[in-house]
């Protein structure tokens, strides 16, 4: 059989993503054949090699599954939480060892994706790729068309300026003094929505994203989740 590299292999197996990978074999958490292996470079036969991560063996994964949750608020993007908080994986149930694909804060709802499959996860988290994200936000106050032209073109986060956004009003109500906004982005960086009102004055009262890549949550409850068609996984991959 071909050899791979051992961040491919252990994605490709489930264990996590590849960017993920290359950070625990630096980190001398994986072995390979009894040796532990520090440098990205390194190939394996997973025909004859034994790999062993975190002191367990890493199997060839069977079957790969692909799941679209949406997820309420109050659950952790995570696989186990320190503090003992529920985690999607509270709310996904089955056999195989499923990862989040990318992540949705505590507060935030909506489509999140969840696999065994490494290289969709880096193929879906990976800015170049450009996966669509699609977010409902609702924010306090009435937004002007100078404020949407700004998240449009990007603003100023923290360290960086957010890309360019597809951004629409699809509600305002001045009674209850809030907007109800369409943000489309592709980069997906830790709270970036949120940020990005943020960085134009607006709070976020709620968000929730509604579409991965034109695949959405809307016939499926809060908590419900279901697996991705063939179709819909094939979109993902080849995306871009």
């Amino acid at each position: 059989m071909e050899e791979v590299r051992l961040q491919k292999f252990l994605a490709n197996n489930g264990v996590c993503s590849r960017r993920k990978a290359e950070e625990y074999i630096q980190q001398g958490l994986v072995k390979v054949n009894g040796e532990t292996v520090t440098e990205l470079g390194r190939k394996i036969n997973p025909e004859k090699d034994e790999v062993i991560f975190k002191g367990k063996k890493v199997g060839k994964v069977d079957k790969k599954v692909y799941i679209l949750l949406n997820k309420p608020i109050g659950y952790v993007t995570t696989t186990t939480d320190q503090f003992g908080r529920d985690t999607v994986l509270d709310l996904v149930k089955v056999k195989e060892k499923v990862l989040p694909v990318g992540r949705l804060d505590m507060y935030t709802s909506g489509a999140l994706i969840l696999t065994n499959d490494g290289e969709f996860i880096y193929k879906v988290t990976h800015p170049k790729y450009e996966i669509e994200k699609t977010y409902n936000v609702t924010v306090k106050g009435i937004i002007t068309k100078d404020e949407i032209k700004k998240l449009e073109e990007g603003v100023e986060i923290e360290d960086y300026t957010s890309g360019k956004a597809k951004v629409k009003i699809l509600k305002t109500d001045t009674e209850k003094d809030i907007s109800r906004i369409e943000i489309t982005i592709h980069e997906g960086k830790n709270r970036e929505v949120r940020k990005m009102c943020n960085a134009i004055g607006r709070k976020v009262l709620a968000l929730h994203r509604s579409k991965i890549e034109g695949i959405d949550v809307k016939n499926l409850k809060l908590g419900e989740w279901r697996y991705l068609t063939s179709k819909e996984v094939a979109k993902l991959l080849n995306s871009n």
